[in-house]
C-alpha cells in the first residue's frame, strides 16, 4: 500500500469514527441546550486529520487559500488570518497607529468612539494603544448604538469609530460609514458575531476601513481558536500583515526567500545597505499568526456558512414567534434594513416584572438551557476599567439596563426545532406562572 492509499484508508476510518460518535436523541431537561457551539461534521474531522497527516503545523498553503476564500466571500481584496478574533481587533486598531499613515495615524490621547455595552476586546485595543475610548449608549431591542449618538460623541480629538454588530444584529453601518467619511474618521467593524449578516443588502464587514472576524467555536464558523482582519485598502492590509508577523518589513511567505529579487539590496532605517530584508523590522509588532491545521478546518467550515446562516435565522424566528405577546419580556428586533445572521436571542426583563433575571435564568439553567449575559454589560462598571482614561458621551442608561436585566440564549445551528420549542415552552411556563 503506497502513501496515497494509506491516507485514503485513514481518512475513511476517520469518517467512520465520526459517524460512530453521533449523539442520540434530545431528552428535554436532560440534554443540554447550549447557547453556542461548533457544528462539525465528518468532512471537518477528515480535513483536520488530513492536514495533520501532512504535518501542516505552521501557516502555509491552507492558510493562504483560506485567506483568499475569505476575501472572496466578503468581496474584499485582502484577508489576514490571526490566532483569535481578539487578536484581529488588536491588529485592526493598532494598524491605525502606524507611522506609515503619516498625518492620519492615531497617536496616544486620540479618541475612538465605541459602545459601552459589549465584549471587552472591542474596547481593549483602544486602551492598549494609549488611545481614549469614548463610550456611547445603545438601544434596547436592537442592542446597537445609533448614528445620532455617534455624531454627538465626536470631539476635536476623535479619530476613529470601532463598534461591534450586537449578537449578529447589524448597527446602522451604512450611515455610520458615511458619517465617518464625512468627518475623516476611520471605521473598524467588529464583525466577529455577525458573519453572514447584511445591512441594506450588503454584507456586514464590508463597510469599514477594516473589519474583524472570530472563528472561536461559539461563532458562525470555527477553526477552534482563530480570527481574521479584512480590508479593501492595500496600504492598511500591508500594515496589518507586518504587525501580525513580528513587525517585519519582508513580505515573503513562510519558507520563501527573495520573492522581490532584492533581498540584499534594501537600505532601511540606519541599517547598512544590503542587510537581510527578512530581518528588517518596520513596526513594533507581534506574532499573531494561525496555523494550517486551523485553516484546513476553516476551509471545510466556510462551505457550510450559508446553511449555518439559514439555521440561525430559522431558529431565531421560531423562538421569536413562540414568545410573541408574552408579558414582562422585551423581545429582540432586527435593526431596520438588516437581515441578521443571529448569534443569539436576547431577552430583557421589563421594569416592574414580578420576577427577576436571576430567577428566570436559574429556572432555565435547571432545565439544562444555557444562558449568557449580554457580555460585559456596561464595561465602565468593571474593575478592569476603573483606572482607565475614557470619556462618556451622553447617558449610559440602556447599558446599565442590560447589565441588570438582559441575557441571551442560543440559536446556533446545533439547536434543533425540538430544542427551540422546549426552550420557548419553558420560558412561557415560567412567565405565565407569575
Amino acid at each position: 500500500m503506497d502513501v496515497g492509499e494509506s491516507k485514503a484508508q485513514i481518512l475513511k476510518l476517520v469518517r467512520e469514527y465520526h459517524r460512530q460518535r453521533e449523539t442520540g436523541q434530545f431528552v428535554p431537561g436532560t440534554t443540554p441546550v447550549l447557547s453556542s457551539g461548533a457544528v462539525l461534521d465528518e468532512q471537518d474531522r477528515a480535513s483536520l486529520v488530513e492536514a495533520a497527516l501532512d504535518l501542516r503545523i505552521a501557516a502555509g498553503v491552507h492558510s493562504r487559500r483560506f485567506e483568499r476564500e475569505l476575501a472572496r466571500t466578503f468581496g474584499l481584496r485582502k484577508a489576514h488570518l490571526t490566532n483569535s478574533g481578539s487578536s484581529a481587533n488588536l491588529l485592526a486598531l493598532s494598524a491605525l497607529t502606524s507611522p506609515a499613515l503619516e498625518d492620519r495615524r492615531l497617536v496616544p490621547g486620540d479618541e475612538v468612539i465605541t459602545v459601552a455595552a459589549g465584549f471587552p476586546t472591542t474596547v481593549n485595543p483602544i486602551v492598549q494603544n494609549g488611545l481614549v475610548p469614548v463610550f456611547v449608549d445603545i438601544e434596547l431591542g436592537t442592542y446597537n448604538t445609533t448614528p445620532d449618538r455617534i455624531a454627538a460623541a465626536i470631539g476635536p480629538r476623535t479619530k476613529a469609530i470601532m463598534i461591534a454588530h450586537a449578537l449578529g444584529n447589524p448597527f446602522a453601518v451604512a450611515e455610520v460609514a458615511e458619517l465617518a467619511a464625512d468627518r475623516d474618521l476611520f471605521l473598524v467593524e467588529d464583525n466577529c458575531d455577525a458573519v453572514g449578516s447584511t445591512y441594506r443588502g450588503r454584507l456586514t464587514g464590508t463597510f469599514g476601513d477594516l473589519a474583524t472576524v472570530s472563528f472561536y467555536p461559539a461563532h458562525h464558523i470555527t477553526v477552534g481558536e482563530g480570527g481574521c482582519v479584512l480590508t479593501d485598502n492595500l496600504a492598511l492590509a500591508r500594515i496589518v500583515e507586518q504587525l501580525r508577523d513580528w513587525g517585519r518589513d519582508c513580505w515573503c511567505e513562510p519558507g520563501e526567500d527573495d520573492t522581490c529579487f532584492k533581498r540584499f539590496d534594501f537600505q532601511l532605517g540606519t541599517l547598512p545597505r544590503g542587510y537581510d530584508h527578512k530581518y528588517v523590522f518596520s513596526h513594533v509588532g507581534y506574532n499573531l499568526k494561525s496555523t494550517d491545521l486551523q485553516a484546513a478546518l476553516g476551509l471545510s467550515q466556510l462551505a457550510k456558512l450559508p446553511g449555518f446562516g439559514e439555521a440561525r435565522r430559522a431558529n431565531w424566528r421560531r423562538l421569536r414567534d413562540a414568545l410573541d405577546g408574552l408579558p414582562w419580556l422585551l423581545l429582540p428586533e432586527p435593526t431596520p434594513g438588516s437581515d441578521p445572521s443571529w448569534f443569539g436571542f436576547v431577552l430583557t426583563i421589563q421594569p416592574g416584572s414580578p420576577f427577576t433575571l436571576r430567577e428566570l435564568v436559574s429556572f432555565m439553567e435547571s432545565r439544562k438551557i444555557s444562558t449568557r449575559r449580554f457580555f460585559g454589560g456596561n464595561l465602565t462598571r468593571h474593575p478592569a476599567y476603573l483606572d482607565v482614561p475614557y470619556r462618556v458621551a451622553g447617558e449610559l442608561t440602556n447599558a446599565d439596563a442590560v447589565t441588570e436585566r438582559t441575557f441571551w440564549i442560543g440559536v446556533y445551528p446545533g439547536i434543533t426545532a425540538e430544542m427551540i420549542d422546549f426552550v420557548a415552552a419553558s420560558i412561557r411556563e415560567f412567565v405565565l406562572a407569575r
